[in-house]
């Protein structure tokens, strides 16, 4: 098949949001079958045209919604694929599919942000051949806020990179501590944009209320606005807690700090469509502690693989699952080694490319090749 996935216009591939990730991982995989395309935003520094791992990237430009969107369309309007794919943009796949009417367009959703439930939303939505979300859970919240679309939506779980995520051992989570000037103590990892509803200063007194009694240290990796970061870092400072902010960190690095981590805490307080940190650390052999709600259940399994935390508005719920892992080494290196072995069975970048394979195929029949 010729696929062409076409990238929402804020961010450029490759790049660091879970989105852009998420496209290019998936890429790699299909094109080990077919032809890819990558359609994105243009940036400084980077090439019109590219070819990556044999993916073909065109980088468009972007200075509006409006401009991508007309490029695109242009673009898309002298070339030919089998299938397009638009991610999280509704209303540019509308119009991608006005424009190619002939040509199945999909549309996947990574979360609700930009799907409110509006007509104008609803009748962008009407034009898709198929709807995919990350999650049960976003599949469901879908079908209650577009009942008229429920019967096209399906769902395709996310993955990582299991060769790239992988536990560490003793010696080297040492070395990697030292590498980042982090103390030789029990070292708690938070992965993610620094914004509010991403809930790090639950964690920050989560932190503060277990100091006393278990040595332990935060380390914070995400960008976030400086106002923001500089009250966080406020709090931290006032509660007496040791935390290691290192802003945003290349994708292609941030292996190594899951690799520098006891646990992984996820305590995100409004609805998180599917949670690919979570995977990526259960693919690194961390135990988990998560807010339990939206996508997240989907992927850690409370008191297996990691804990769920119910109550995830208060730090006390996160300080008793921190303190237990941090006094029961052995309970977290079991937890931690469940949560690999789960990764392995259900979260690879192939899984979700075989999904996506199967639902392309739906919609573009299967050309028999003639034999030789």
């Amino acid at each position: 098949m010729q696929i062409c996935i076409i990238a929402p216009e804020q961010f450029a591939v490759p790049g660091n949001n879970s989105v852009e990730i998420c496209i290019l991982a998936i890429a790699r995989q299909l094109v080990l079958r077919h032809k890819v395309t990558i359609v994105s935003r243009r940036m400084q520094g980077l090439p019109r045209f590219a070819e990556l791992e044999q993916i073909n990237i065109v980088r468009l430009p972007a200075d509006s919604p409006s401009q991508y969107l007309n490029a695109v369309l242009n673009y898309i309007g002298a070339e030919a694929f089998d299938i397009i794919q638009v991610d999280n943009r509704p209303h540019l796949m509308a119009a991608v599919k006005r424009k190619t009417p002939q040509t199945p367009v999909v549309l996947f959703l990574h979360s609700l942000t930009f799907v409110p439930g509006t007509p104008k939303v609803a009748g962008s939505l009407e034009q898709a051949d198929l709807i995919i979300a990350n999650s049960h859970s976003l599949q469901r919240r879908l079908a209650r806020r577009f009942p008229r679309r429920a019967q096209v939506i399906r769902v395709v779980p996310l993955g990582a990179d299991l060769g790239r995520f992988v536990p560490s051992s003793t010696a080297e989570r040492r070395r990697l501590r030292r590498v980042y000037r982090l103390p030789q103590t029990f070292t708690i990892l938070f992965v993610g944009r620094v914004i509010p509803r991403k809930g790090v200063p639950v964690l920050i007194r989560a932190v503060h209320a277990i100091r006393k009694r278990l040595p332990v240290h935060l380390l914070i990796v995400g960008r976030g606005k400086p106002p923001y970061i500089r009250r966080l870092k406020g709090l931290a400072r006032r509660l007496g807690v040791s935390v290691t902010f290192l802003g945003d960190v290349a994708h292609e690095e941030i292996h190594r700090l899951y690799q520098t981590a006891d646990c992984f805490v996820c305590p995100s307080q409004g609805h998180e469509s599917f949670g690919l940190v979570n995977v990526e650390a259960m693919a690194s052999g961390l135990p988990v502690i998560a807010s339990n709600n939206g996508g997240i259940r989907e992927i850690v399994v409370s008191g297996v693989n990691g804990y769920l935390v119910d109550r995830y508005r208060a730090a006390l719920p996160f300080s008793r699952y921190l303190l237990l892992l941090g006094r029961n080494p052995k309970l977290a290196e079991s937890i931690g080694a469940q949560g690999r072995m789960d990764a392995l069975q259900a979260f690879e970048w192939r899984h979700t490319a075989e999904h996506l394979e199967k639902i392309y195929l739906t919609l573009v029949p299967c050309q028999q090749e003639e034999p030789e």
